[in-house]
């Protein structure tokens, strides 16, 4: 009898303790609808992306994103979020650039998803060769890569016609020459470091082969 009252008297005691273990390992109810509940992802505004631009970028990119200065990129029907990522990586300082620096400071996130959403809305107006002699190097390069160097055809990351993957490769169909030529060299050079890809394929890359790849991008259509 005494062996049994001692059992109960233990458990009376114990039970008190389970209780608060339970309580505090069981999470609480409004808690858990809030980690269950989505979170709502911001939508492009193009009235005021295209207001945004005229302010801050059609200076140098020209007011339907198709420029004219050929050391400028057109940015015309570029993938909205490679443009996203370039202009947040401007603003950090990851890619290296003072006046797109200063540009991208004055842009909110959600003013470069307004951009570039504006942006990818315009068509892009198509470029062409100036080099024939090179045009043709460069077509190879770009279509078939460079085996014997293990150098791959751009065109399996930015398509035969240059459009590009969305989300992951730019579109360079049309691209000015001279852009391409600055940027292949920065990669090369290891000056833009933001794609290590890009830094491995173009340090495989001499001067010739560089504005050889350019010029055939210009022509791309």
């Amino acid at each position: 009898m005494k062996l049994l009252t001692s059992f109960l008297l233990a458990a009376s005691l114990a039970a008190p303790a389970f209780s608060t273990f339970a309580q505090e390992a069981k999470p609480a109810a409004p808690q858990a609808q809030a980690v269950a509940e989505p979170v709502t992802a911001a939508k492009p505004d193009l009235a005021k992306g295209e207001a945004s631009f005229t302010a801050v970028c059609a200076a140098c990119h020209a007011p339907d994103g198709n420029s004219v200065i050929p050391v400028n990129p057109k940015l015309a029907q570029q993938h909205p979020a490679y443009l996203v990522k370039q202009l947040q990586e401007f603003k950090s300082g990851k890619r290296a650039n003072p006046i797109m620096v200063g540009m991208a400071t004055m842009l909110s996130d959600q003013d470069m998803l307004n951009v570039a959403y504006w942006l990818n809305s315009k068509t892009a107006k198509p470029g062409f060769a100036k080099d024939k002699e090179l045009v043709a190097l460069g077509e190879r390069i770009y279509r078939g890569g460079i085996a014997d160097r293990q150098i791959p055809a751009c065109a399996g990351c930015h398509s035969p016609n240059g459009a590009g993957i969305p989300a992951q490769y730019p579109r360079l169909s049309g691209q000015h020459a001279d852009y391409m030529v600055v940027q292949l060299t920065s990669f090369r050079d290891d000056v833009r470091k933001n794609s290590l890809q890009m830094t491995g394929v173009a340090a495989k890359l001499n001067d010739r082969e560089i504005k050889a790849v350019a010029d055939y991008i210009a022509g791309l259509r």
